[in-house]
């Protein structure tokens, strides 16, 4: 089978290393397609591919039109929006991706931009600590497990709210569950995003929630821009000058926050949860062995479009 791992931002060498080493050794060809800038250029590798790992590249119709013997697609990530999952469907290939393998590096993320915010950016000035302060998850999967025992060591009182994640699991891990998104913002002073983009969540986090939050409240965003109601956030700013957002993907309105809200947020140059060498051998590597698996047994344990 020829698997083409196609990224037009490279996974590391080491990481591309033990890809090959995992697909060879089953007996498959690996062929790579590293900084492209046009999309031709990926229409034209997928020609004749059985299998393709992407990263953030965008698997659309036109590609898998393109992509005539095509069989599985792994998104090296937890997060998939730039899969085309009905697409996926209709040309009857198996869409995956990699959850958890960049959870550890997702959370510390989030504590640093914490830890920076919290000190004022180390300019000087005093700052707080945060030991004794709440911290509320929004959602309750693997990064958040990460979240909660970084949140440990730091001393914080933890609560997370998710309808899908029981009271006993929560219980087990020493967070306090929340009934309702309004109770979880009510009693946090920082709350982290942790949530999909899908139809139930983009634009849900907005005014009425944010505003609920306590004196000198912190959203942390390390999920996705487009779960956030950018209106709703700047009219809070507007209202209220202790709340601070920390986001590592800078909004659409990055302008507005720059000209009217200086020192009250910090947006990473890109979306920067999985940049370290770590999630990115992570995450290919097991996009590859999952391909592997497939091939191998029909593994489908991580397959999107059921």
């Amino acid at each position: 089978m020829k698997i083409l791992v196609a990224t037009e931002k490279p996974f590391a060498a080491i990481a591309v290393k033990q890809i090959r080493e995992l697909i060879e050794t089953a007996g498959h060809e690996l062929r790579l397609l590293e900084n492209y800038t046009d999309n031709s250029g990926l229409l034209s590798a997928v020609g004749d591919a059985d299998a393709l790992i992407v990263r953030s590249d965008l698997v659309t119709a036109d590609v898998l039109d393109a992509a005539k013997k095509l069989r599985i697609v792994v998104r090296a990530g937890a997060g998939y929006d730039n899969l085309d999952l009905p697409a996926c469907s209709a040309h009857n290939v198996v869409a995956m991706n990699t959850p958890g393998q960049n959870s550890n590096a997702v959370a510390e993320l989030a504590f640093e931009m914490m830890l920076y915010q919290a000190r004022n950016g180390f300019g000087g000035k005093t700052g707080t600590e945060l030991r004794g302060k709440t911290l509320g998850l929004h959602a309750f999967g693997n990064v958040s497990k990460y979240m909660t025992e970084i949140a440990g060591g730091f001393g914080m009182i933890v609560s997370a709210y998710d309808p899908f994640v029981s009271d006993e699991i929560l219980a087990g891990y020493r967070v306090k569950p929340c009934k309702t998104p309004e109770e979880l913002y009510s009693t946090c002073q920082y709350v982290s995003l942790h949530l999909p983009a899908n139809n139930a969540t983009i634009k849900s986090i907005g005014y009425d929630l944010l505003n609920r939050m306590p004196a000198d409240a912190v959203l942390v965003n390390t999920a996705r821009k487009e779960v956030i109601d950018e209106e709703g956030l700047l009219k809070v700013f507007s209202e209220r000058s202790d709340i601070k957002y920390l986001s590592d993907v800078a909004p659409s309105g990055m302008t507005i926050f720059e000209e009217k809200f200086p020192g009250r947020f910090i947006f990473t140059a890109k979306k920067m949860g999985a940049q370290t060498k770590e999630a990115n051998i992570n995450a290919g590597v097991a996009a590859a062995r999952q391909i592997v698996e497939y091939f191998k047994s029909g593994n489908e344990k991580f397959r999107l479009n059921k």
